[in-house]
């Protein structure tokens, strides 16, 4: 295998010694009862899990027999995967605006990390163009709603969105300020002082971009673990109210610097090579040359792009413990049965497939992405779907489930899940604004 033998690496994982679940076979990680009746059902606790930049092949219970991912193979099996799931603009901005809006980027005219103009005829802000957000919209029907991490909200970082407890983690801080006022960094601060010289908070940038790094944290005080923590404790905060909830991971988005011990439980020379075709096929998206070089990544080799697998892998491992403590918090709750869970990205990373570092294209390694729905009082259990699916259809998913359907651009997907509607015969993406030299379109059939 190419994890550490379980002895040792439970043993450097301190910061998990409360989970006392973790066995050796991961079908013993967590135990599931089974609760399928919807007869006198109050509306669920709604939680979104998000990573950044996590590519579809990286869970092991679905497919990827090298990978350790105990939870999610949990989520998976108390739920519905669906292995055609995509991202229509696969850049963390546009991404996540589909995922607030339930609109695809023709409507929210964001196709880019830098939103455009809007066309005529649309009115100039977001909301009015698009409806209330999605927290905003759960937040009038009664939900009492966090955020919690990475929302990279374009044009001011720190946007209402409609949170009613928001709590950021973004990546970069322009100004002292600005990281002073971010939910994270403040918390390090009060927490690690000592960290204060600290300028990358979750690994350096710059030509180290894709280079091999470690957390300059320890596991529990790092983003993800911040973020981990920061869930449970409003998920276990006393309420009558059901939640809406949306953690959004950092990682694994590069820099890939996982925390002790994380950093080497996988070894590099089990990793598999980047797959590539042929160069001229391979960078006919011209974008991509154009990216690797601005990462400083157009020389990287093979074995350099299995120590960066390694480091990649081990961080999405290293959230996987993280999204445990989170599912052992709503399993302290009566109701965790009747929580509705989505796991999902916002894209995937190339990883030196297809000669290509970073995303923003439509290769099956940047726009395809893991997607769980698990919601064990109403959905069946440890299913497989192939119909497209992809995040805007997000938003209905949320509105359906506290039975106030709204699914804007997107299509019926709990009536999917349920079984009571097709999926789409087509799925579109896009990406860069339509009538100049970075368009680029997609068709999914």
């Amino acid at each position: 295998m190419a994890f550490l033998p379980r002895r040792n690496f439970l043993k450097n994982a301190v910061f998990l010694s409360g989970l006392k679940q973790i066995h050796g076979r991961s079908e013993e990680v967590i135990s599931f009862p089974s609760i399928r009746t919807e007869k006198n059902r109050a509306r669920p606790n709604i939680l979104f899990l998000m990573t950044d930049q996590q590519r579809f092949d990286t869970i092991h219970a679905l497919g990827n027999p090298l990978i350790f991912t105990p939870h999610l193979d949990g989520l998976v099996r108390r739920g519905i995967a669906f292995t055609n799931a995509y991202s229509t603009c696969p850049v963390c901005v546009p991404a996540r605006m589909t995922i607030r809006t339930g609109c695809e980027p023709p409507t929210t005219r964001i196709f880019t990390n830098s939103p455009s103009k809007p066309v005529p005829g649309q009115p100039s802000g977001m909301e009015a163009r698009c409806g209330p957000f999605l927290a905003r919209t759960l937040r009038a029907l009664g939900y009492r709603t966090f955020g919690i991490g990475k929302f990279h909200t374009p044009g001011k970082w720190d946007l209402d969105i409609g949170y009613e407890v928001h709590l950021h983690s973004e990546e970069l801080y322009a100004s002292p300020d600005q990281r002073k006022r971010d939910a994270y960094a403040s918390w390090l601060h009060k927490n690690y002082p000592w960290l204060d010289y600290l300028e990358g908070l979750m690994g350096e940038r710059t030509e180290m971009y894709y280079m091999p790094q470690l957390s300059p944290e320890p596991a529990d005080a790092s983003v993800e673990g911040w973020a981990a923590k920061m869930a449970c404790e409003q998920i276990l905060k006393p309420d009558p109210r059901p939640f809406f909830g949306f953690v959004s991971f950092i990682g694994p988005h590069p820099p890939f610097a996982p925390p002790i011990p994380f950093n080497r439980i996988y070894d590099p020379d089990k990793m598999p090579n980047p797959i590539k075709g042929d160069l001229k096929v391979d960078h006919a998206d011209e974008q991509i040359p154009f990216m690797n070089r601005l990462v400083w990544a157009e020389d990287i080799c093979d074995g350099r792009a299995r120590v960066l697998k390694a480091r990649y892998w081990g961080e999405i491992t290293y959230i996987d413990m993280c999204i445990g403590q989170i599912i052992e918090a709503l399993q302290a709750r009566p109701d965790f049965e009747n929580t509705l869970i989505c796991f999902f990205s916002d894209h995937g990373d190339h990883l030196g497939d297809h000669h290509a570092w970073q995303k923003e294209s439509f290769f099956e390694a940047s726009c395809r992405i893991p997607y769980i729905v698990s919601w064990p009082a109403v959905l069946p259990q440890n299913v497989r779907r192939k119909e497209l699916v992809c995040l805007t259809d997000l938003f209905g998913l949320a509105t359906s489930a506290a039975l106030q359907p709204e699914l804007r651009e997107g299509i019926d997907l709990l009536g999917l899940c349920r079984g009571k509607s097709e999926g789409s015969e087509e799925l579109y993406g896009w990406y860069g604004e339509p009538g100049t030299v970075r368009c680029k379109v997609m068709v999914r059939r």
